[in-house]
Order: structure tokens, then sequence, then C-alpha cells
């Protein structure tokens, strides 16, 4: 059986979070049996977040759809799919949506989806189990080929070449950062990545910086990506579920769904169907 808590080793020192007496009480969710007798398993996913997660017609789409859809064959019920809205931080996210629950009209899910792995961050939190890894996620540029003929552009040009970025990212913060004074201009700021490559497909701009995987979802004809040395302390990081601690064998019954379809392909194959590069996660 897999290991459902990858930082399991690498916390050694480290001192577990108490519990605070007198709290509120919070939403502690449903175990594995509960799940199995209830037949269905809902899972947390960011909404507007195109190839990741979305809404189509009514119906949730996109990468983190398909791979709740794997998981819940596996535990042989039915997937369904919450879309919410990112807080401010990750801290934030996991406290309304995996196990305590929002302040007002808050709950729980069984499992969040797209939950970014970095073994200090897991070590800080004795609430919450961090499993399932079944991706990577890459800060990349995107360029108009035309524009860039011998080779991909790299930072230092975006102080005269216009640059799309989405607005409060780290692409932004980036880009900022590297044009600051009489070039701070050439950074175009958009809603999302999804609106700044638009931006670049109609020429307003001459390349796109953001994650790899939204810019791949979006990307039009005569448009490359690559990924330049970028002097990030983290440009790509490995993505993977949460769920409370409250439910170890359910930790340990979607890490091993994920761990199968690694094994057999087919996690692989819900990236291809989104036009998105797998790259297997490597913690």
């Amino acid at each position: 059986m897999a290991l459902a808590t990858p930082a399991l080793s690498a916390c050694e020192g480290y001192e577990p979070e108490q519990k605070l007496q007198n709290t509120a009480p919070q939403d502690i969710g449903r175990d594995l049996d509960r799940i199995i007798a209830d037949g269905y398993i809902e899972f947390a996913l960011y909404e507007d977040y195109a190839p990741w997660s979305y809404e189509e017609a009514g119906k949730a789409k996109g990468i983190d759809v398909e791979i709740g859809k794997i998981i819940a064959a596996d535990l042989g019920v039915q997937p369904r799919f919450r879309l919410v809205s990112a807080g401010e931080t990750l801290d934030a996210d996991l406290r309304n949506y995996v196990y305590k629950g929002a302040v007002i009209n808050g709950r729980v899910s069984d499992v969040m989806l797209h939950v970014p792995y970095d073994v200090d961050y897991a070590c800080r939190f004795d609430q919450v189990v961090f499993t399932g890894l079944y991706g990577e996620e890459h800060i990349a540029i995107a360029y108009d080929a035309a524009s860039y003929p011998d080779k991909g552009p790299t930072p230092a040009v975006f102080r005269y070449d216009p640059i799309g970025v989405e607005n409060d990212s780290i692409s932004d913060f980036y880009m900022t950062d590297v044009t600051r004074g009489p070039s701070a201009d050439k950074v175009h700021r958009y809603r999302s990545t999804v609106l700044a490559m638009k931006a670049l497909a109609d020429h307003e701009v001459m390349a796109v910086m953001g994650p790899r995987a939204e810019m791949e979802a979006a990307i039009a004809p005569g448009i490359k990506i690559h990924e330049p040395p970028l002097g990030l302390p983290r440009s790509k990081w490995v993505i993977g579920v949460a769920l409370s601690m409250q439910h170890r064998p359910l930790a340990y019954a979607v890490d091993d769904a994920i761990a199968a379809a690694l094994e057999d392909g087919r996690i692989a194959k819900a990236f291809a169907e989104y036009g998105v590069e797998f790259t297997p996660p490597t913690p």
C-alpha cells in the first residue's frame, strides 16, 4: 500500500500543532465507510481555473475533474464536484474546505484537489493529510514565434518588449521586479492567464509568463512555450490532494487510486485530453 503521508519521515523534529481548547466546533466530514454507504464522494475544486477545473454548460470540467472521476471509480462510488473560490492563502482554503469549514455556513468536502505539496509546509499541519501526488505545475513563458524566430525570449528582453501576466500572480510580481523603472509599462496585466494568452494571440503583447498548463490549454497557432532560467526560489511544484487527518483510511484509498492511475496511464491521458503536457510528480 502506498504511503499516504509523503512528509512523514521528513517531519522528524517538528513539533505538531496543538488544537486549542474551547475552540469553535468543526466539521470533520465523512469517513471512508460512510462514503461507501452513501454511494458518492465530494471533491472541492477551484472555480474558474481552466484547464484544471471550471464549469461549462452547467457541468464541472477539467483535468482535476477527471482525477476525481478516477478516484471515485476506484472506490466504486459516484463523484460530486464542488467548485469553490480561492481564499487569500492556502491555509484558509484548507481550513474552509478540508478540516473545519468556513465560519459562516461552512462545511468541508471529502477531498480537496489541486493542493500544492511542500514538505516543510505539510509538516506544519497536524489537521491535514497531504497525499495522492498526481502532477506538477511549472512557470513558463509563451511567446510569438515570429517575433523570436531564433530562440525563446529570456526575462531581460521584457525591459523592451511587452509581456502579459495574470494580475497579482507570481509572474506579475516577478516581471514587475524585472521591469521596474522606465520599463514598468512593458508589463500588461490581465484578469487571468487565459486572457493574457488571448492578448498574445491578438498581438497586444509579444509574450506571456504564467503557469505552463494554463498557457498550453489556451495556446494559439504561431505561439511556442519554453522554460528559461528564471531565478525564482521555486518555478515548479508538485500538486496532489488534501483531506482531514481524521480520515486516514480514506487517505490511503485515495492515494492507492492515484498510484494505480499513474501506473496505467489514466492520469497522463486526463492531461492529454486538455492539451496539457504531463510531468510525473517528483516530491
